[in-house]
């Protein structure tokens, strides 16, 4: 007794006069997808890899060279030489000290402070205020820091309007330049850097339900109590990113201390951007000029690693 041969599967599943179904179509490799989806981006990948990572990957050998402007036929290798002259360095560590002191001054308790000030009270404000102080303080922002610097030294200086002002008061005058140094581009930096903390500010204040704020209202909260307990609870990520902003940027000001005291007298307002300036184009110093920029890179990371933790809390 012989069987019937049976069928394959592919077979048994087809229904009788219908032609097989063919095999599906191979899929494409991971690579390939990967290739194909990295093919538009290739020109933008390019661009960042010439203008970008190419000019940073230098600097970064150029750190570990003893490379001049002048005076040298080719660098030399030299290693982490850079950073230990760096670190045995009164002048730099000097310029690390004031750094802090006119970042924590300007940005951290000015910038940040007075802006919060300004965006809370121009909400109570009226409409002519709002827009008049508004214009003022974004005035003083757009300017070019060149300028700033200017308008600033011509403030200070030992015939500068503030000691024509004390002078007009009857209150004793100085030469701010001299003995406040600090103090002095510490506070033009703020005049001219508030508008970006106040324009944060009011943004995130308008972002507040108004429910929220009549209902304490209603519970009898005063101003100072819903300030602390609801305003800054609830902009609290705002103020996070506005902190790690003026952070970095105040970190790289240049222009402006240069402008008003070119770091003097004497080091006393030179920070770090200043003493990189000094040490590279000024001394020739450009492997060690570069070092000292790698340190400050290392500084603003610092911060940014820490502003990211705090933001990284929700409220």
């Amino acid at each position: 007794m012989t069987t019937a041969p049976q069928a394959g599967p592919d077979r048994a599943r087809t229904p009788p006069g219908r032609p097989a179904p063919r095999p599906a179509a191979p899929r494409p490799r991971p690579v390939r997808r990967f290739l194909a989806r990295l093919l538009p981006l290739s020109p933008a990948v390019v661009l960042l890899l010439l203008f970008l990572a190419g000019p940073i990957g230098y600097c970064v050998w150029i750190a570990f060279t003893d490379l001049q402007l002048t005076g040298q036929a080719q660098e030399s290798f030299v290693g982490l030489d850079n950073f230990r002259r760096a670190l045995r360095d009164e002048e730099f560590l000097n310029a690390v000290w004031l750094t802090v002191v006119f970042t924590v001054l300007s940005a951290l308790v000015g910038q940040n402070t007075l802006g919060l000030a300004l965006a809370v009270l121009m909400r109570r404000a009226s409409k002519p205020v709002r827009t008049l102080t508004g214009g003022v303080v974004v005035t003083a922002w757009v300017l070019p820091e060149v300028v700033a610097g200017f308008l600033l030294y011509a403030f200070f200086r030992r015939e500068g309007t503030l000691n024509a002002l004390l002078d007009w008061l009857g209150l004793p005058s100085q030469n701010w330049l001299f003995t406040l140094p600090v103090l002095a581009v510490s506070f033009a930096n703020v005049w001219r850097g508030t508008a970006f903390s106040m324009l944060v500010y009011s943004a995130a204040l308008d972002g507040i339900p108004q429910e929220v704020t009549e209902a304490a209202e209603v519970d009898g909260a005063g101003g100072w109590r819903r300030l602390w307990h609801i305003t800054l609870p609830m902009i609290r990520r705002s103020i996070g990113t506005n902190l790690m902003l003026i952070t970095l940027q105040t970190l790289s000001v240049f222009g402006l201390i240069w402008v008003m005291t070119r770091g003097g007298p004497g080091g006393r307002s030179q920070t770090l951007p200043l003493f990189m300036y000094e040490q590279a184009f000024q001394n020739s110093l450009i492997g060690y000029g570069t070092a000292v920029a790698l340190l400050l890179l290392l500084v603003g990371s610092l911060f940014s690693l820490l502003y990211t933790r705090l933001l990284r809390t929700e409220v």
